[in-house]
Order: structure tokens, then C-alpha cells, then sequence
């Protein structure tokens, strides 16, 4: 594609030519890799963020019609992305350390108190007849669906109802048994067992 007219670019993309958008790409490619991690400091970050900005080009070719030259287009995509980048990161490191300098004794306890009944449960789990153990881990940890979990392992929705249910009841049982629980962790395991 030369240097890369806006029109050769355009038509390029209304054509679908996938040989001639991988030479434009392999062309800018590593000026613009080295651009981004000027900024984010983070060669695979900056990796994702230019071959984002090409995805977004083979994508949506019509936004090209308003863009003069392609090499500036290319280079103020990759620069705005990486400068989002970073205050996006920074952002959320100013949160992380407000969580931590707020960080209280209490909070401590607690959530030591809930990692501890999830370590629990998750030791009853395993302890799960097999086939329950099986279907309640395809539920809870693999987010499937009863009625998906019933296609794969080829058995109705009931069955997989029935073992989840089952799976709950002994769960519970043999959390409570466990430990003496007083109402709060009782409250705390029932959260567990429907919502982690």
C-alpha cells in the first residue's frame, strides 16, 4: 500500500482483502508497538493496545471517512489508547491503596473469618458423591446452566435439579456440623453455598 492513503485504505477494507490489511499491519506494526510502551511501559500491554486499534480499523471502516492521513491516524489511535491505559491503571492503584490505608482491624477478621468457612466448603465439595460433586462444580465454578450441564452429561434438567439440591442439603449439613455456628456465619455460609 505504499506510504497509505486514506482511499487505498478505505478500499482495501471495502474489498475485504485480508492479504493487503496484513501488509498495512505488518508495516506499522512494531512503530507503533514501540510508541505504546513509551507510554505504558509494558511490551505485551502495548501489544494488545496497537493490534486493538487495527481490529477497530478492519472493523469499522466507515469511521475512516473523516481521517486526512492514515500514519497520524494510526499513531494518535495508539497514543490515546495508551494514555487511557495508564489512567485507567492509575485509577485503580489510587484505589487499591485507599482500600488498604482504610483497612481496618475488623475488616481483617472478617474476611480471615469468611476465607476460612470457603476453605471449609470447599474441602466438603470435594466430599460430594461424585456425580453430585461433578454437576454442582459444572454449576457453581464453570457457571453452567442446568439446562446445558442436562445436554452434556445427557441426563434431564430434573436430575441436574435434584443433584444441585442434594448437593446444597449436604453442603449445609455438613457445614453446620462443622462449625458452632453463630448467627452471623450461619448467615455467611448461606451465602456461600447460593452466591460464590
Amino acid at each position: 500500500m505504499g506510504k497509505g492513503t486514506v482511499e487505498s485504505l478505505q478500499l482495501m477494507l471495502e474489498k475485504g482483502n485480508k492479504k493487503a490489511f496484513t501488509d498495512f499491519y505488518i508495516q506499522y506494526f512494531k512503530r507503533l508497538l514501540i510508541e505504546s510502551d513509551k507510554y505504558v511501559k509494558d511490551i505485551y500491554v502495548a501489544e494488545e493496545i496497537v493490534q486493538d486499534v487495527f481490529l477497530k480499523i478492519w472493523e469499522r471502516s466507515a469511521d475512516l471517512t473523516q481521517i486526512q492521513s492514515v500514519k497520524s491516524y494510526l499513531y494518535r489511535s495508539v497514543i490515546n489508547a495508551s494514555i487511557n491505559y495508564v489512567n485507567r491503571q492509575r485509577n485503580l492503584e489510587h484505589h487499591h491503596q485507599k482500600i488498604v490505608d482504610e483497612f481496618t482491624e475488623d475488616q481483617a477478621e472478617q474476611l480471615d473469618e469468611e476465607n476460612e468457612l470457603i476453605i471449609l466448603l470447599f474441602d466438603e465439595i470435594e466430599k460430594l458423591p461424585p456425580k453430585c460433586k461433578d454437576i454442582f462444580k459444572m454449576n457453581r465454578f464453570e457457571r453452567l446452566k442446568y439446562r446445558e450441564i442436562a445436554l452434556k452429561l445427557d441426563v434431564s434438567e430434573r436430575t441436574v435439579e435434584n443433584h444441585i439440591a442434594n448437593a446444597l442439603k449436604l453442603l449445609r449439613e455438613a457445614m453446620l456440623k462443622k462449625r458452632n455456628t453463630e448467627i452471623g456465619n450461619s448467615i455467611k455460609l448461606f451465602q456461600l453455598l447460593f452466591f460464590f
